[in-house]
């Protein structure tokens, strides 16, 4: 390693990598991407990995998710094939009185130009006739779908290589100091480095890392829990809530939201929750093996939102942390791009901004 970057990211996640990429296409920087273990080892490779569109709310939100997902197949012919695919998505419900609600949200989200449509029982069973007949029907969009999370973060940690992007990895951030204007990074492994600028994509460990420079980011780590069943013939085209079928076969079904702190082991409870969940969409899958389960710890910032953009109160400290950031790290990555090279964003960032969680008296 060098001992002077321009900027050190902290994340290879698939934000972290991202950006990371973004940044180098200009070729004007020299980047040096720092993680505590090795990509894929963490969130980004214990996901479903959906892109998904249609029932983010608000509708500025569900806006920003489709920006993203219509940046991928664009990303797909610059870094390679990251196996994108565009199934349309599928929200059931089992109740008519949500029907209501799936009107309004279909109403709310035209607004902003994403199509979802509301479909009966005989409409969705028309779509994907594997789903129970006691559904009482969906919400659609044709826009939603899924990537390979491992392809993905891959090539974009190839792409940014190629473009002379430094990474270590297993190499944890100890602490950063702020001297004479440049950051100071102690990690674990290394000679402590410089940087002009820091971003921090830490994923789950973004409070720790952000306590470093004095500052509170309000997230907390969500684990998930995620059940795979054995490789299976082809019987779910679209990408639903709760499942989707992978390219080998295997279901991969998973919802569950816990608030345990950095504990990825999975627990009888939740897989029986998940698996009879599993069952009431698809009867059918009753009868199917599972295979393995893993979990998942996410970062979700206290309101459910991302956090991007600029640290208030540390010059040249930047911040990208949140859930969805599979959907979401096309865009993310453009923007700081922007914001770090040009000191502005084509999309405004203000809702996303940090300072919505400081008091009226920090903001000053």
């Amino acid at each position: 390693m060098n001992k002077h970057y321009d900027i050190v990211i902290i994340g290879s996640g698939v934000i972290g990598s991202s950006i990371a990429y973004h940044l180098s296409e200009r070729k004007e920087k020299d980047i040096l991407v720092v993680d505590k273990g090795f990509p894929l080892s963490g969130t980004s490779g214990s996901t479903q990995a959906w892109v998904w569109v249609h029932n983010k709310t608000p509708s500025w939100y569900g806006e920003l998710s489709m920006y993203s997902a219509e940046l991928y197949p664009f990303l797909g012919k610059k870094i390679g094939d990251v196996e994108y695919k565009r199934t349309g998505g599928i929200a059931p419900f089992f109740n008519e009185s949500e029907r209501e609600k799936a009107l309004k949200l279909a109403e709310a989200q035209a607004e902003v130009g994403i199509k979802v449509e509301v479909l009966n029982r005989e409409q969705v069973l028309e779509k994907e006739p594997a789903l129970s007949p006691s559904i009482a029907g969906a919400t659609y969009s044709d826009i939603d779908g899924n990537v390979n999370p491992f392809r993905l973060v891959e090539l974009y940690i190839k792409a940014a290589q190629k473009n002379h992007v430094q990474f270590a990895f297993y190499n944890p951030v100890l602490d950063i100091k702020k001297e004479k204007g440049l950051f100071k990074i102690f990690t674990k492994k290394e000679e402590p480095v410089t940087a002009e600028k820091v971003i921090i994509a830490g994923g789950p460990w973004t409070k720790e890392i952000g306590e470093m420079l004095g500052v509170h980011i309000p997230v907390k780590q969500v684990r998930g829990q995620i059940i795979v069943t054995e490789p299976l013939a082809p019987f779910l085209t679209h990408t639903i809530g709760g499942m989707r079928q992978a390219e080998n076969g295997e279901v991969l079904i998973g919802y569950s939201k816990e608030e345990v702190g950095y504990d990825r082991r999975t627990t009888l409870d939740v897989i029986q929750e998940t698996a009879s969940m599993a069952e009431n969409y698809v009867p059918a899958l009753a009868r199917a093996n599972v295979v393995r389960s893993f979990a998942g710890i996410r970062v979700i910032p206290e309101d459910g939102f991302p956090i991007v953009g600029t640290i208030p109160g540390v010059h040249n400290a930047f911040i990208a942390t949140m859930h969805s950031g599979i959907t979401l790290s096309p865009l993310i990555g453009t923007l700081m791009s922007e914001l770090l090279m040009e000191g502005e964003t084509s999309i405004d960032l203000g809702r996303l901004s940090l300072r919505r969680f400081m008091k009226a008296s920090e903001k000053v």
